[in-house]
């Protein structure tokens, strides 16, 4: 899942959230001087990857799109699943997506000095192009299949993806509908565990 999955995977948990958020930037066990919460959403996102990247209905989006992305496939299909999340937002949150993204940015800030350099170099992006809020409309998202494919050197062709994206948009958003159903089941359980520790 991509970065706004992650977030409301971590169930309005402050704490949660940032180690869900920062936990592609972090290796192996190299977070013992984060906060005990913070910990535990880097590692929910580590099970919320492994349940995402495993399961067979992530692996039937991955089979409609074009073997021109290889490896890629599986970040389009995050990015993908982003959008749908965006776009029913409603049915998942009663708090609006603008008030919810305006809140995450707010968080940045509070948290701006135990973020990682590599984070910290990514938000000024986010923030000035809204990604969050942007991965609902088309365009938003070309915006960020472009940057991804750039920072790839153009090896991706991830700007290619909406291509593949508007070709198979029914049968995408199914996909995602019948899958994060059992991703927040699973989410819950873990979270739970973890937080019983």
């Amino acid at each position: 899942m991509n970065f706004l999955a992650h977030l409301y995977l971590s169930k309005n948990d402050t704490e949660i959230m940032i180690g869900n958020f920062i936990a592609d930037s972090i290796r192996g066990n190299q977070f013992t001087q984060f906060s005990e919460r913070i910990q535990q959403g880097i590692l929910l996102h580590r099970e919320i990857d492994t349940f995402t990247d495993t399961h067979e209905v992530v692996r039937r989006s991955k089979r409609r799109l074009d073997k021109k992305y290889g490896l890629y496939g599986g970040i389009i299909i995050d990015i993908f699943y982003d959008h749908f999340l965006a776009k029913n937002w409603n049915d998942y949150s009663e708090i609006p997506l603008d008030v919810y993204v305006d809140s995450f940015y707010y968080l940045l800030e509070q948290k701006f000095e135990i973020l990682p350099e590599k984070v910290l170099h990514m938000i000024p992006y986010m923030v000035e192009h809204n990604w969050l809020y942007n991965y609902q409309f088309m365009e938003g998202m070309q915006r960020v299949l472009n940057g991804m494919n750039r920072r790839t050197q153009n090896k991706s062709q991830m700007h290619l993806a909406t291509e593949d994206l508007q070709k198979h948009y029914n049968e995408f958003e199914k996909d995602f509908t019948e899958f994060f159903k059992e991703l927040e089941a699973f989410t819950t359980k873990k979270l739970t565990k973890l937080q019983s520790v």
